[in-house]
This record gives structure tokens, sequence and C-alpha cells, in this order.
């Protein structure tokens, strides 16, 4: 992670850098060699004219048509480099979620909790009370913002702490659309209220079948921003750390904000 931010941070001076050349060197000639056909120009040829214009810029003169195009072809630059980012960072989640993809699920299971996996036994479906509880929705999404807030993770539901596979038909009976797409809309709007719209895309949601039984697999890639859960109107920072999630104190967020999403 750290080594991707420095790259990151890298490309914003060079993009920067680069497009006030590419406006200075490029667009200003072109410019320049337009103007040459589109009005009377006093120079021998077109050839003649572009290259007196970067010579007498390069010298100081026009400084002010000279740092228009500089500036313009920074902000060039800059766009550029936002671009490139995004698709990089669109291409790590797709190279992690493919990467998690190949994983077969019941070796997952198989392993047992870990730093990077943990099991529920459902959303909202209360086993031991035999009943709906929403309150069981809180745990789950503990586990979803110490994944987001640490290096990510897996969250499979329908599996008991002991590994075994319990499925989500009855959590499909709490849901106003019973099946698949009602509980991903269950998971993702919890998601956007809890813990932020904006992070929702970074929690992908996959069905499996394991015997008789549906289980779901949260796949859950690292945050670009410290996520909070908001429980009833106060916000809590909880971190993965080891085979558990576990809600920190000030002074602690602090230090980790500084040292996770280091500017």
């Amino acid at each position: 992670m750290k080594k991707y931010m420095r790259s990151i941070v890298s490309v914003w001076p060079f993009s920067l850098a680069a497009g006030m050349l590419m406006g200075l060197f490029v667009l200003r000639p072109i410019n320049d060699f337009v103007a040459f056909h589109e009005h009377e120009v006093n120079a021998e040829s077109a050839a003649h004219y572009v290259l007196g214009e970067l010579t007498g810029s390069l010298q100081g003169e026009k400084p002010s048509k000279t740092a228009f195009y500089a500036v313009a072809g920074g902000i060039i630059g800059l766009f550029s480099a936002a671009f490139y980012i995004g698709i990089h960072d669109r291409n790590r989640r797709i190279d992690r979620l493919t990467a998690e993809l190949e994983k077969d699920v019941e070796a997952l299971v198989a392993q047992g909790e870990s730093g990077e996996l943990e099991f529920k036994s459902s959303l909202r479906w209360d086993y031991h009370e035999n009943r709906v509880n929403r309150a069981l929705e809180t745990p789950v999404l503990k586990t979803l913002a110490g994944f987001l807030n640490a290096r990510g993770g897996t969250l499979l539901i329908g599996v008991a702490d002991s590994g075994a596979i319990v499925g989500l038909e009855q959590d499909y009976q709490t849901l106003k659309k019973q099946n698949r797409d009602g509980f991903e809309q269950a998971i993702i709007g919890a998601v956007a209220t809890k813990l932020g719209g904006d992070v929702a895309p970074f929690v992908q949601v996959v069905f499996h079948q394991v015997a008789a039984h549906e289980i779901c697999r949260l796949i859950v890639s690292p945050a670009p921003r410290p996520v909070y859960l908001d429980q009833d109107g106060s916000p809590k920072f909880f971190l993965r750390s080891g085979a558990t999630t576990r809600e920190m104190n000030v002074r602690e967020v602090i230090e980790w904000i500084a040292t996770r999403w280091k500017k």
C-alpha cells in the first residue's frame, strides 16, 4: 500500500511538468501554425513563423502568451493524471476481486477465521432466539468497517463461527424480496446508510451454493478514507486486528489514520 501511494503521489508533479511542456512545445506551435494560415502573417513560411515564435517564447518574449499555454498544458496534464489514477485504482480492485474469486469457498471455510476472513451466521435471523433480530446487522457492519479501515478482507455470511454451513434461507425470509437480489440490496443499503454511500463500491457481493445451502461472500477492498460506523448518531471507528474487529479509542484512531492514509 505504501509503495502504491508513493507511486501515485509521484504522478502529479510529473504530469504537471509534462503538461506544461506539452503546452509550450505542442499546443502553442499548433496555434501559431493555424494563425499563420488564417491571418496575414509577415513570415517566409509557416515553419519559419512557428520556429520564430517558439524561440521568442524561450527568450522571454510575449510572457503572457507563454504563461497561458503553460497553464493550459499543466491543467491537461493534471486531468490526465487523475484519469490514470482512477483507471489504475479500478484495475487494482478488479485484480483483487479476481484473485479472491479464484479461491474455493469451501477451502476458505476450512481455513477458519483469520485477519482477512470472518464468518457470520446471518444478517438478521437470530438462531439463538429463533426470530428476526435487526441488531445482528451491527456486527456485520463492524466487520466490514474493520476490513475497510485495514487492508481489506472477506466476510462469509451463512457460516457459523465453527465453520458449519447454515445458509441464508432463514435470512431470506426476513426480506421483502426473498432471494439473492433482496439480500444484496439489504447489505449494500446498510453499508450506504451506516458506513457511507461512497464506500459501498468497495464491498463486492458474491453468492455461492455449498451443498444444499447458499452463502454470501463479501469481498472488501481497502477504503480510500477513514470509515466510521454510525451507531445511534455516534460515529465509531473499527479496525480488523488479527482475527478480531475492535473499536479504537481517539488516540489510536488519530495514529492509525496518520499511518494508513498518509498523504
